[in-house]
């Protein structure tokens, strides 16, 4: 396996998105997931979008990230909206031409066929690696806990200390940022906001909505419907893990 960038392989783009989602399409629709668009990264953060190639030169994984600048005057502690406020900080020191010193890691996705093979570890020793090459100096993570799926109505607190008998945590996504020297912060309650109608949602997920909470493919919390409305709502809190150098 080799890993290059998008800067060197924009050929590439296409079959590194076609590996699939995180969780479900549904992630994608909030306002920051529309902010980082193929042609954003393409033209601002090539460098920071990283493709794993098996001997024949075919994708099997990729991880995406952004540089930003934390800790800062106005920035003091990571965000309670995650995910979604990491890439407007991005977004915001991009138009403001402020040198960024973090790097944030927004997903790591691996080939359906090698998922649970342990290749999201080399995908994050590699964020970290590029991370250092372009002198930042920690890698910062609203860390979505792979097992939650099957616990959607567990609040992030409780879900997120378990530990298992040897003192590691209990999900596999978090230990495997552990183990990786990333301690945990504090969970970030609002990490991703995400609103539709309710045709929306049978759009995103395949689910038609009923009222009050629901869970759909890929959530690791539910969506909470209106149906007089005609809306649906769903806010999914993460985990902020910091990776020192």
């Amino acid at each position: 396996m080799r890993i290059v960038d998008l800067a060197s392989r924009p050929d590439l783009l296409d079959p590194a998105l076609n590996l699939g989602d995180v969780g479900g399409e549904f992630i994608y629709r909030g306002f920051s997931g529309k902010m980082i668009t193929p042609e954003r990264f393409l033209r601002h953060w090539a460098r920071y979008f990283l493709i794993a190639l098996d001997d024949e030169g075919v994708p099997i994984a990729r991880a995406l990230s952004v540089p930003l600048t934390y800790p800062a005057e106005d920035r003091r502690e990571l965000p309670e909206h995650g995910w979604d406020e990491a890439i407007q900080w991005a977004a915001q020191d991009l138009m403001d031409g402020r040198a960024p010193d973090t790097l944030c890691a927004l997903e790591v996705v691996v080939a359906p066929h090698l998922r649970g093979t342990g290749l999201s570890t080399p995908m994050l020793k590699a964020l970290k690696a590029r991370a250092a090459e372009t002198r930042l100096e920690r890698l910062i993570v609203s860390v979505r806990p792979i097992g939650k799926e099957d616990e959607p109505n567990v609040p992030m607190e409780e879900y997120a200390v378990r530990r298992r008998a040897d003192g590691l945590f209990a999900d596999r996504w978090l230990r495997t940022h552990e183990r990786l020297g990333a301690r945990m912060i504090k969970v970030c309650p609002f990490a991703v906001t995400i609103s539709g109608s309710i045709a929306d949602w049978r759009r995103w997920t395949g689910v038609k909505l009923a009222d009050g909470d629901n869970a759909i493919p890929g959530g690791i919390a539910p969506v909470h419907a209106n149906i007089e409305r005609d809306c649906g709502v769903y806010v999914e809190a993460n985990v902020w893990m910091v990776h020192p150098f």
